[in-house]
C-alpha cells in the first residue's frame, strides 16, 4: 500500500512540476524544479517568515552584492510585490524564476520548520469542577489543527481511556472519555474547533463529513505505552448525523496480546474449571453475552489464546478484526459492503479449522451454520446480544425455531458485564444499612454448596476513597459472570418443551443445577471488597 501511495504522489508532483513549467513559458519566467534544490542553502534575513507565506514567495539564491539575488515565485504571487523587491533591493540585481506549489511548501518547510509544542495533559474533572473543565477546553482550543487528533487519542490513550465520544450540542462540541466503564465529561470546545478535528477523523479513517447515514472506519495510530515502548494503536471509528452535526464514537483497542489471558480474567476455580472442561472437548458451541461493552471480545480472545497451540489451526471471523494474534488466522467480515459471517463461515469450514471464532451470530443464516459446524469436528465460540445466559438460549431458539440439535451442539453460555474495580489504597469499609443486608441474604440464599459460603452474619461492604492520585477511587475493571452449563436437565427441557420455553424457566433450572448466577458473582465480588453493591446494581 505504501508503495502504491509513493507512486501516487510522485504522478502528482510530476504533473505539478509540469504544469508550472507551462506557466513559467507564458509568463516568460525561468523555471526552476525544485526538486534539484532539496539540498540547497537557504538565504535567510532577506524575506521574513510571515512576508514568504504572504506572497508565496522564498529566497533561492543570493551570491552577493556582485552577483544576482534570485526568488522563487509562485502562480500565487501577487504581480505587485516584484516591482516592490525591485525597489527594495535596488541596487541588487533582482531576478526571478518560478516554482511549483508543492516546492514552495517544501522550502517553507526548512526556512520554518515545525516547532515542537508540549501541552498540558487532560485531567478529569469531578462533580462540580468546573475549573478543570474549563481549563481543559482551553487547552484544546489552543491545540494546532494538525496536532488536535492526535492529542485527544494520545490522552484517551494515557487515562486508559476505552472510547472518546464527540457529541454535538448547539451552542458546543462536548468531548467525554469513558474511563473503567463511566463516561466522564473532559471538555467544551466550539464547532469551529470540531470541524478541523472533524476532518482529520474523515481524512485518516476514510469516511465523509457530509454523509447522512451513519458510516464505520478504521484507523491506526502510533502511542508510547506505560512501558515506553512506541506501539499501534488500532481504532475504529462510528458516526451517525444529528440536528447540530455529526457525532462521532472512536473506540480505542489498547489491548497487549499478553494481556488476553484467562488467568488475567481473574475468575474464581470454579468458573476458570468449567471453561477448561468445554474448551478441552474437539466440538460443540460456546457462546459469550452481554451489552456492548461487557468484555466479550476480551473473553473469548483469552479463550482463543489459550486454546492456540501448534497442534490446533484456529480462524476467527470478525467486524472488524479487534486484536491482532500471532498464529491464528483472522479473517474480516465487511457486513456493510454486503459480507456475510454465514456465507465466510461456510467458506472457511472447508479449510478443516479445529476452532473457529465468529465475532457475532446476528441471523438466522449464521447461527444454522455455526451449529452445524459445531456438530461436524469444529469448537465454535461467539458472541450473542443478550442481558444473561438464559435469555440468550431462549432468544437463540426464538430465532432459529425449534432445533433438537441446537441442545446438542450448545455446551455452555456465558453471560458477563464488567464493573469497576475499587482502589485498594482508598477503599473504606462500612456496615451497610438493614435492606441492604436483607437484600444481599435473599440474593445468596440458594448459593450453591459448592461455593464457599461468605459470613451472612457480620457483612462489610467497601466504598470509594479519594486520592490526589486518583479522585474517583476505582483502578481497573473486573468480569462478573455467570456460566450456564447445558448439562442433561437443560437438554431435557428442550427436548420436552422447546415450543414454550421460557429464560425463567431456564434460569430456574440452571440454578438447580448449581448456576451462580451473574448479581450472585457481584454481590460476592462486593463483600471480598473488590467492587461496590452500587457498581453490580448499576451494571445488572
Amino acid at each position: 500500500m505504501g508503495a502504491m501511495e509513493d507512486k501516487g504522489q510522485q504522478k502528482f508532483r510530476q504533473q505539478e512540476e509540469q504544469n508550472t513549467a507551462q506557466r513559467a513559458k507564458l509568463l516568460s519566467l525561468p523555471y526552476v524544479d525544485s526538486r534539484q534544490l532539496v539540498s540547497a542553502p537557504l538565504f535567510e534575513g532577506i524575506l521574513t517568515v510571515p512576508e514568504m507565506y504572504k506572497y508565496k514567495m522564498v529566497p533561492v539564491n543570493d551570491g552577493g552584492e556582485n552577483s544576482a539575488l534570485v526568488f522563487g515565485i509562485t502562480i500565487g504571487t501577487p504581480q505587485q510585490i516584484l516591482r516592490t523587491l525591485r525597489d527594495r533591493f535596488m541596487n541588487r540585481n533582482v531576478q526571478f524564476v518560478m516554482i511549483s506549489n508543492p516546492g514552495f511548501k517544501e522550502y517553507m518547510q526548512r526556512y520554518d520548520p515545525p516547532k515542537v509544542v508540549h501541552y498540558e495533559d487532560v485531567k478529569i474533572a469531578t462533580e462540580g469542577d468546573s475549573n478543570t473543565l474549563q481549563q481543559v477546553s482551553q487547552t484544546l482550543e489552543s491545540v494546532k489543527s494538525d496536532d488536535i487528533l492526535d492529542y485527544i487519542i494520545d490522552q484517551a490513550q494515557k487515562l486508559h481511556a476505552s472510547d472518546i465520544h464527540l457529541e454535538n450540542a448547539e451552542q458546543y462540541v462536548r468531548i467525554r472519555f469513558r474511563v473503567d466503564g463511566a463516561l466522564h465529561l473532559i471538555a467544551q470546545i466550539s464547532h469551529e474547533k470540531y470541524y478541523m478535528l472533524q476532518s482529520s477523523i474523515a481524512s485518516r479513517a476514510n469516511i465523509s463529513t457530509s454523509s447522512n447515514d451513519a458510516q464505520t472506519g478504521h484507523m491506526i495510530q502510533q502511542v508510547v505505552a506505560a512501558d515506553g515502548q512506541v506501539e499501534n494503536l488500532n481504532m475504529r471509528i462510528e458516526t451517525v448525523p444529528t440536528v447540530y452535526g455529526q457525532d462521532a464514537v472512536i473506540r480505542l483497542f489498547d489491548v497487549d496480546e499478553a494481556m488476553l489471558d484467562l488467568d488475567r480474567l481473574q475468575l474464581s476455580g470454579e468458573q476458570r474449571q468449567q471453561i477448561d472442561n468445554i474448551i478441552a472437548h474437539p466440538h460443540g458451541m460456546m457462546l459469550v453475552v452481554g451489552p456492548t461493552g461487557s468484555g466479550k471480545s476480551t473473553t473469548l480472545y483469552s479463550i482463543i489464546k489459550e486454546l492456540n497451540t501448534p497442534q490446533r489451526k484456529l480462524l476467527t471471523l470478525e467486524d472488524p478484526v479487534e486484536f491482532a494474534i500471532d498464529g491464528i488466522s483472522q479473517i474480516p467480515v465487511a457486513t456493510r459492503q454486503g459480507d456475510s459471517f454465514a456465507e465466510k463461515l461456510r467458506a472457511v469450514l472447508r479449510l478443516d479449522p479445529d476452532v473457529i471464532m465468529v465475532g457475532e451470530i446476528r441471523d438466522v443464516d449464521t447461527a444454522r451454520t455455526a451449529i452445524q459446524a459445531s456438530i461436524t469436528g469444529h469448537l465454535v465460540l461467539s458472541t450473542f446480544h443478550a442481558t444473561d445466559a438464559a435469555s440468550a438460549f431462549s432468544r437463540m431458539i426464538d430465532m432459529i425455531g425449534p432445533n433438537p440439535i441446537f441442545g446438542s451442539a450448545i455446551k455452555m453460555i456465558i453471560g458477563q458485564r464488567l464493573v469497576r474495580r475499587l482502589d485498594d489504597t482508598t477503599k473504606q469499609p462500612y456496615t451497610p444499612d438493614e435492606n441492604t443486608i436483607n437484600y444481599i441474604r435473599d440474593v445468596l440464599k440458594d448459593l450453591p454448596a459448592n461455593i464457599q459460603q461468605p459470613d451472612l452474619a457480620n457483612i462489610t461492604l467497601y466504598r470509594p476513597g479519594t486520592s490526589e492520585q486518583n479522585p474517583f477511587g476505582y483502578q481497573g475493571r473486573v468480569v462478573i459472570m455467570e456460566q450456564l452449563i447445558v448439562n442433561e436437565g437443560i437438554q431435557a427441557l428442550i427436548r420436552t418443551d422447546a415450543q414454550h420455553l421460557d429464560a425463567g424457566l431456564i434460569l430456574q433450572t440452571a440454578k438447580q443445577q448449581g448456576m451462580v448466577t451473574m448479581v450472585q458473582d457481584g454481590i460476592l465480588k462486593a463483600l471480598r471488597g473488590e467492587t461496590t453493591i452500587e457498581e453490580v446494581n448499576r451494571v445488572i
